[in-house]
């Protein structure tokens, strides 16, 4: 009798308890590169000479539900339309491939789409500078279908400190703080990647529901200003929340946060935001790459993160969330959405248990947009919305 390896076990494991990724920046991807047009990338086809993400990928990869990033750049003069344009290229995905995605917002969403076999999509903002400092406008995305908002990108909002900027108003200022209890009213996750410390354990102060991190990994592993803290870590499973592992290697490898700050450096030299993904600027990427050999993550470089924050926060506060298309480079093993599988046989061979890997996967994720869907049921039945504005708070 042939003996099962690990691969072959996640991938069983999978096809029950599919993972729920935090993190996927197509929608931006596909701005950047076609300004939308859905035909010039058809996810439906072998996108892998452009993306790490299409439909035949996230199968392979035992994806069941994917947060779809609505992301826009914080310097944007006009961010709340071009975060609509991103909702809509979310929905016209979600329309053009019926038989593998369906829309989701809720938990029992998520749960019908995997008995359906059908790839559920949700949706989250990054960065509160998509609502302009407007309490109105984080309901409307609210009600056009995004779950969850992260506080900040990589520069500060006028209400909130991002981990990659000088320090503003020392964490949340009241406006932020009535930023979070409003997206407590409305069932919203509060999502803490990308913050200051001070922010995390502001929100954390005021939250009443689960907070999340939809792509973050552990500071002690790896010292990067995106990484989560220990001492937020242990307040995880008093909060009810979750962190989502992210696989950036410039946020999981020690070695690649040096690297990473010079080839950051070079893209602004040439003219292009460090973040940016055109060909122009992979190219740019690419020869500085030649000339300077990057440090290479691997699959294993990721389960060390996972393995600290399971000792730290405990196993049913942790998740993954790959960051996918919104990164330029990858892990070995985990190159595009097809790679879960290999982090799930990895664990396998760490030890981790099936029942441990299904609430990884797929069940925390989903407990805790139900918690933060039970805790906005209350909070609506004696809370009446805000009209709070940063002038009336802040001064």
């Amino acid at each position: 009798m042939t003996a099962v390896g690990p691969l072959a076990t996640a991938r069983e494991l999978l096809r029950e308890f599919p993972v729920v990724d935090g993190h996927n920046d197509l929608p931006w991807a596909l701005r950047e590169q076609v300004r939308y047009d859905l035909d010039a990338r058809d996810i439906a086809t072998d996108q892998s000479a452009h993306l790490h993400t299409d439909l035949a990928r996230l199968r392979a990869g035992g994806v069941g539900a994917q947060y779809w990033s609505v992301y826009v750049r914080s310097d944007l003069p006009d961010a709340v339309p071009a975060t609509l344009e991103q909702i809509d290229c979310v929905r016209q995905l979600v329309a053009r491939y019926p038989h593998t995605l369906t829309p989701a917002l809720t938990a029992a969403d998520m749960e019908a789409a995997r008995s359906q076999g059908r790839i559920a999509s949700l949706m989250g903002a990054e960065g509160g500078h998509s609502i302009a400092n407007s309490l109105a406008t984080l309901r409307a995305l609210y009600a056009l279908g995004v779950r969850y908002m992260t506080l900040t990108h990589n520069d500060n909002v006028d209400w909130a400190d991002s981990a990659t900027d000088e320090p503003g108003v020392g964490g949340l200022s009241a406006f932020g703080r009535a930023v979070v209890r409003e997206m407590n009213r409305e069932g919203m996750l509060v999502d803490l990647s990308h913050v200051a410390a001070t922010t995390m354990r502001d929100a954390l102060d005021v939250s009443e529901a689960p907070v999340i991190f939809s792509h973050s990994s552990s500071r002690a592993v790896c010292d990067h200003p995106r990484n989560i803290p220990d001492d937020v870590l242990e307040r995880l499973p008093s909060n009810g929340g979750m962190a989502m592992v992210t696989f950036v290697p410039k946020f999981v490898l020690q070695a690649a946060v040096d690297w990473t700050a010079a080839a950051d450096e070079n893209m602004r030299e040439h003219g292009f935001h460090h973040l940016a993904t055109t060909p122009e600027a992979m190219k740019v990427h690419r020869a500085f790459e030649e000339r300077n050999p990057r440090p290479v993550a691997t699959v294993s470089t990721v389960a060390d993160h996972l393995d600290h924050m399971r000792e730290v926060a405990g196993v049913d506060h942790i998740g993954i969330g790959g960051d996918y298309d919104g990164t330029a480079f990858t892990p070995d093993g985990l190159s595009d959405v097809s790679g879960y599988p290999n982090l799930i046989a990895e664990l396998l061979a760490r030890g981790w248990s099936k029942p441990d890997l299904a609430k990884l996967t797929w069940q925390n994720a989903v407990r805790v947009l139900g918690a933060a869907e039970d805790v906005a049921r209350g909070l609506q039945a004696t809370r009446a919305p805000s009209n709070a504005t940063i002038e009336s708070l802040d001064g």
